[in-house]
């Protein structure tokens, strides 16, 4: 496995994760190419995107990292960093989850960023015990969401 930064023409491998996590009823977002350049490769408050590919250079998993703004859909503070974490069902229990993590950890460190949110779906259990086992507590919750926080400083 290789974890490196997004670019553009990764667009695809990430939506390919993306519809791969539709047809597993994990996710039910939009997961068109378009999409995956714009929210997550493109993203004017990017802070980080991270891929992990296979061998063959198949996309298995990526980490967006995101800077807050105000009035942001999330609801986070404005200045927190925020992080989505998304695992091809394919390509599940390699450790993609943590090899992510590592670098997603040390970009967030470098911006500056006082904490990181998670937003994760009330009823997402894996993703909940994911990010309590990257040591992210729960610090509120929204209709629908359970939101992590890691305090960086």
């Amino acid at each position: 496995m290789i974890v490196r930064p997004a670019q553009t023409d990764d667009a695809v491998g990430i939506a390919d994760v993306l519809n791969d996590l539709v047809r597993a009823g994990k996710r039910s977002n939009r997961d068109d190419p378009e999409f995956a350049l714009n929210n997550y490769i493109a993203r004017p408050n990017r802070i980080e995107c991270l891929v992990a590919d296979d061998e063959e250079g198949r996309i298995l998993g990526f980490q967006s990292l995101k800077l807050a703004k105000i009035g942001n859909e999330y609801g986070a503070p404005a200045g927190w960093a925020l992080i989505g974490t998304h695992i091809s069902p394919n390509a599940a229990r390699r450790g993609i989850d943590k090899a992510l993590f590592a670098y997603t950890l040390r970009a967030a460190q470098k911006s500056g960023v006082p904490a990181i949110e998670a937003f994760i779906g009330a009823t997402n259990t894996e993703g909940q015990a994911y990010y309590e086992a990257m040591g992210f507590s729960d610090y509120r919750q929204t209709d629908g969401a359970i939101c992590k926080a890691l305090h960086l400083r």
